[in-house]
């Protein structure tokens, strides 16, 4: 581990520190290769069953480090980041979903003070229907965020605002910690 920056390190070991609410179980992944010189990666699943699986929302944050540092990201560090959560039909063909689903990122980010600069994303909600041998699913929708920021300085204070937004995309807002989850926008999807 000769190669491994020392000051990515340092703030690597800052995340992994991070204690996260009771609802989200977060473990470390293996980062993809070849997107930055230094990555750590973190998968987190909004109250998992015993199988490690959420019927509630998943997300996924990276953490790069290029001490080049590219021009698109605005500096050394970049931030990726992913969420997604099923909704009940009706929330998931509202108009304002989208900008709802990035405005609480962006609040997220606020409350936790992660200054950043350079954020980009999308937020993509979708309704499906089964047929045929999956038409006893019924139909579904689910929101799916992805954004990308660069964090000034990195911190733990981005990956708590990402841990934020998984958990509120599944219906647990901040101080919801243990209460059962009874938003009408939000079910787990149906088995088969």
């Amino acid at each position: 581990m000769s190669d491994v920056s020392p000051v990515f390190e340092e703030t690597a070991e800052a995340l992994r520190r991070v204690a996260f609410r009771p609802d989200l179980a977060v473990r470390e992944i293996p980062s993809p290769s070849g997107v930055a010189p230094h990555s750590i990666a973190f998968a987190g699943d909004v109250r998992p069953d015993s199988h490690g699986d959420s019927p509630y929302g998943t997300g996924r944050f990276l953490l790069l480090y290029d001490p080049e540092e590219p021009e698109t990201w605005g500096g050394p560090w970049r931030v990726v980041a992913f969420a997604q959560a099923p909704l009940e039909i009706e929330i998931g063909t509202d108009p304002l979903l989208a900008e709802v689903a990035w405005s609480w990122l962006t609040d997220a980010l606020a409350s936790h003070h992660a200054h950043h600069h350079s954020a980009s994303g999308t937020a993509t909600k979708t309704v499906s229907r089964g047929f045929g041998s999956l038409a006893a699913q019924g139909d579904g929708s689910q929101i799916e965020l992805r954004a990308s920021w660069t964090p000034d300085p990195p911190s733990a204070r981005h990956i708590e605002a990402w841990a934020e937004l998984v958990c509120m995309l599944a219906g647990l807002p901040p101080g919801s910690e243990g209460i059962a989850i009874l938003s009408p926008g939000l079910r787990p999807p149906r088995s088969s």
